[in-house]
Parts: structure tokens; C-alpha cells; sequence
């Protein structure tokens, strides 16, 4: 049998995680995946920060692939992420939903079209009351791509006061946190007597899993370097 025939052996670095549990209940429901944590074709790690280099040093060690949708991640996670892409493939995701993937690509459409002089950009994101960075990986992400369309821009976070004045062009991000929303994203293109919003909602943490689950297969194989959803959803 091909290697592209057989199934995608996945290794989970915290297979107990609320995503770890998402990913293995992914890999239930589709045959061409299967669990393997002391074999796995690609690693996937939603851990934390603190965990980042011990799993990207297991990836680097077997030589695998590994997916990292970790979010709140600093300068020197960026640093460690882009050494251990030289040896191997790294995916880095902030989400995993290809719906997200897709959006973030409408964005930075929109955002080229609809420029700073008349229109601002603002993102809103809520998720429940456990997560512990802000604004989301996501919400980031999302303004990542609003800055590829213009070009360039500033940031607006965590406005509180009086007096203030929104700065032109700059992309502003709102944080909401309660309940159990497993994520919510709206960016919105504010112009003159009209808004364009671009949204996403996820419903549960399945979408998640399917999209690492479609990151991984992508990613068995690939050569070193840092790769990204974009790359998932133009190889589909």
C-alpha cells in the first residue's frame, strides 16, 4: 500500500487536553487516522507555552512533522519555532478550523479593497471563562491578515479612559470573556453609512480537531520549514 493510502498515524503530545480528547474523538470517526503516540507520522501539540520546547524537541528527535495550535505565544516561542523548522516541518495555527483559514483570506481581500482613509477595522472576539490569553490567537491572526491587505497598520488594544481617539487606520481589538463559547470572531469593516462584517462562529471543539486532523495529513511528508493554514487550504 502507498504511503499516501495508508492511514495518517497521529502522535498527541497532550492527549488528556480538552483538544487532545476533541482530536482522538476525530480520529474515531475517520479511518484514514490512527492514534499512535510512540509512532506517530505527525506530532500535534495544543498544550501551552511552557510545554512548547519539549514538544518541538520530540518532533525534532524522531524527525516528524508537528502542528502547533498552541496561541499566546512570545518572541522566544517564535524563536524555538523557527529553529526547529530547520529541521523539521512545523505548522503553526493558531486555529485549526478551515473555516477560519478561509476567512482570514477574506479579510485581507477586504482589507485591501476597503482602505484606511474611509473605513476602520475593528476585532471582536469572545471565548469562555477559562481562556487565559487575550486578545485570542485567533482575533491576532485575523488582524495579521487585515495588515497584509493594507500593507501596513498600528493597534488598538484594551481602550479604556476618556477622551480617546481612535487613530486612523489602526486595527482595534475587543476581548470578551464567560460561559462556554468555544469562539466567536467578528471583524468589521466600519465605513461611511455602511459596515461589512466578516464572521466566524465555532460550536464546538470538533471543528478544531477536524481541521488539525486535515493539517496533520498535510503535513506528513512535507520537507523543513514553517508552514501555515493558508498552505492546508490551498493544497485542498
Amino acid at each position: 500500500m502507498r504511503t499516501d493510502q495508508q492511514p495518517v498515524r497521529i502522535a498527541l503530545f497532550a492527549p488528556d487536553g480538552r483538544m487532545g480528547k476533541a482530536i482522538k474523538a476525530a480520529i474515531d470517526e475517520d479511518s484514514s487516522f490512527l492514534l499512535s503516540n510512540d509512532n506517530g507520522d505527525v506530532l500535534i501539540d495544543f498544550s501551552g507555552l511552557g510545554a512548547l520546547p519539549t514538544s518541538l524537541d520530540r518532533a525534532v528527535s524522531a524527525g516528524v512533522p508537528i502542528l502547533i495550535g498552541t496561541t499566546g505565544l512570545d518572541e522566544l516561542a517564535d524563536e524555538t519555532i523557527a529553529r526547529a523548522a530547520e529541521s523539521v516541518a512545523v505548522l503553526r495555527a493558531p486555529n485549526t478550523s478551515l473555516g477560519v483559514a478561509l476567512l482570514a483570506d477574506l479579510v485581507e481581500r477586504a482589507a485591501a479593497v476597503l482602505g484606511p482613509e474611509h473605513w476602520d477595522i475593528e476585532i471582536a472576539e469572545a471565548h469562555h471563562r477559562k481562556k487565559a490569553d487575550a486578545p485570542s490567537g485567533t482575533a491576532l491572526y485575523l488582524g495579521e491578515a487585515a495588515k497584509r491587505g493594507r500593507g501596513k497598520a498600528t493597534e488598538e488594544r484594551g481602550r479604556d479612559g476618556t477622551d480617546l481617539n481612535r487613530e486612523k487606520g489602526a486595527i482595534g481589538y475587543a476581548s470578551i470573556r464567560g460561559g462556554t463559547v468555544a469562539g466567536d470572531h467578528d471583524v468589521m469593516f466600519l465605513g461611511p453609512d455602511e459596515r461589512l462584517i466578516l464572521s466566524h462562529r465555532a460550536e464546538s471543539r470538533a471543528i478544531f480537531a477536524r481541521g488539525a486532523l486535515a493539517a496533520a495529513r498535510f503535513l506528513r511528508g512535507k520537507p523543513p520549514g514553517l508552514y501555515t493554514m493558508r498552505d492546508v487550504i490551498d493544497s485542498l
